[in-house]
């Protein structure tokens, strides 16, 4: 028989790579099994005519010491591995309307952040104030999120049942104030008849505390952890696709991967979505309602994206983003119809080690669902073995949809057409071969305010040694993630243990 693993970790995205530090480091025998060759999830990078392009992660907040996501990734080891560097704390992130050419700057540092939109909205300071005292309270009643222990005596719904956009325009009845300050919601696919305010907030929150970019790609993240995790005797196998959970009466004791190959393990984690994880699962080992409670839940919807090569030294290196509405109510682009699309767009520009001057590539995403993509849904782009050409037919799409962005994005930058290269494409399609979700989705479950329990999802699972974690368990992000790694992990030792840990480390 072979090895039997203390833990099996399916899935190496951020969360199954932070469960496998958390437990190897505590002395458990650890395997992390990931699809594809790459480790990471969004973590994942890529390379076209010597440019770097992120998949996920194009910049990252709460990183200057004494903020939460430094404390928690010194603990990982993580912050003495990374070259990053610190985005415009005049406008990190600049908001944008098809009505005019002005571009609305926020600010990094909450008093940067105030004065600068009381700058931009001279009489709005009140309103500007009630929404950042809201936003800062709502993230002081999260425990974890400020690496304070959780008090598990019950489940706590403060703030779960806020509108986002209803509490945004209780701030202000200025309209372009209210759409400034939900401008970025891309990060987060607002919706705005359905996301909660504390998704936006525990969001928001840590870029306007500090951003940064990841100098030559978030893969670094991933090489990090990856070097540590070995370090500590981690197994870590690639092209590792499990196809289902092997059980011992009612508990789980191997999985059996697409080439036949079993792993034994005592416990498992399961880092992938919670549906794909439930269709690992044979018939009769899980309640019904359980089952269809996990394969029920509604999923955010996908993006397109067009990542632009630049000619050398044409166009400037920006450091900030760019988050542009074709129409005045930021939340509506969730929403679009074929004749509208593309509705709003996201602009990321790189940093890199080679200038800090120009930029050699651009990566441009607009919102994009699923079913436009659904006639190919039966050709995969992934793991050899699993790759199908795709037709002319989706080749030509693609190259339409890029278009229809490059031409949004003339409008921000009349001449950038002469500057580009090549570009590429990446579909919702993409998105499901690489990331793992059967929709492409790149946010996670969809929260409701009106109905918070129902995308509320525990570790736990109902086999007794299968655990859940990743972006789908609290919050997407790296934030999110890493807090649900400690979640999951305080399953498997005590919590205060866990965060004393951390804490100390930091």
């Amino acid at each position: 028989m072979s090895e039997v693993y203390d833990v099996v970790i399916i899935g190496s995205g951020l969360g199954g790579l932070q469960c496998g530090y958390i437990l190897s480091k505590e002395g458990y025998k650890v395997c992390i099994l990931e699809k594809n060759r790459q480790y990471g999830g969004c973590l994942q990078i890529f390379s076209r005519d010597k440019a770097i392009f992120d998949t996920g992660v194009h910049y990252i907040g709460g990183l200057e010491p004494g903020q939460n996501l430094h404390r928690y990734w010194s603990y990982f080891g993580l912050m003495d591995k990374l070259n990053l560097r610190r985005m415009d704390e005049t406008g990190f992130d600049r908001i944008s309307f098809g009505d005019n050419g002005k571009e609305y700057k926020h600010a990094m540092g909450y008093a940067g952040f105030t004065e600068s939109l009381v700058e931009q909205f001279p009489s709005e300071r009140e309103g500007i104030e009630k929404y950042v005292a809201k936003i800062k309270e709502v993230c002081n009643h999260f425990p974890l999120y400020n690496l304070k222990p959780r008090d598990l005596s019950g489940f706590d719904m403060t703030h779960f049942g806020v509108s986002a956009r209803l509490f945004i325009e209780s701030c202000t009845d200025d309209v372009r104030l209210q759409n400034v300050l939900a401008g970025s919601n891309a990060l987060y696919a607002g919706y705005g008849d359905e996301t909660p305010l504390y998704v936006h907030a525990l969001v928001i929150n840590t870029f306007i505390e500090s951003s940064y970019k990841c100098i030559d790609g978030g893969g670094q993240i991933t090489r990090g952890m990856e070097s540590a995790l070995k370090s500590m005797g981690c197994d870590m196998l690639n092209y590792a696709k499990v196809e289902r959970m092997l059980f011992d009466g009612s508990e789980a004791n191997g999985v059996e991967l697409s080439d036949g190959r079993v792993i034994h393990g005592k416990k498992f984690i399961s880092n992938i979505h919670p549906k794909a994880t439930m269709n690992l699962i044979e018939e009769g080992k899980l309640r019904k309602s359980y089952r269809n409670r996990m394969t029920s839940l509604q999923n955010s919807l996908s993006v397109f994206t067009v990542h632009i090569v630049f000619k050398p030294e044409t166009f400037p290196y920006l450091n900030y983003n760019i988050y542009h509405h074709c129409d005045q109510d930021t939340w509506s682009s969730v929403n679009y119809t074929k004749d509208n699309w593309p509705p709003s767009m996201a602009i990321f520009v790189p940093a890199e080690s080679r200038s800090e001057k120009y930029s050699s590539c651009m990566n441009v995403m607009a919102y994009m669902n699923y079913a436009e993509t659904a006639q190919w849904h039966d050709t995969f782009n992934t793991v050899p073995k699993q790759k199908s050409e795709r037709s002319q037919e989706y080749q030509d799409w693609k190259l339409e949809k890029a278009e229809k962005i490059i031409d949004l994005l003339e409008t921000k930058f009349p001449d950038v057409r002469s500057k580009i290269k090549s570009y590429y494409t990446s579909t919702p399609l993409s998105f499901r071969d690489y990331i793992g979700t059967e929709d492409g989705s790149l946010y996670g479950v969809k929260k409701d305010y009106k109905d918070p329990l129902k995308t509320y999802i525990s570790p736990k699972t109902k086999v007794p040694n299968l655990f859940l974690t990743g972006q789908n368990l609290n919050m997407h992000g790296m934030l999110g993630v890493t807090v649900s790694s400690v979640v999951t992990c305080g399953e498997f030792m005590d919590s205060n243990y866990l965060l004393d840990k951390i804490t100390s480390a930091s």
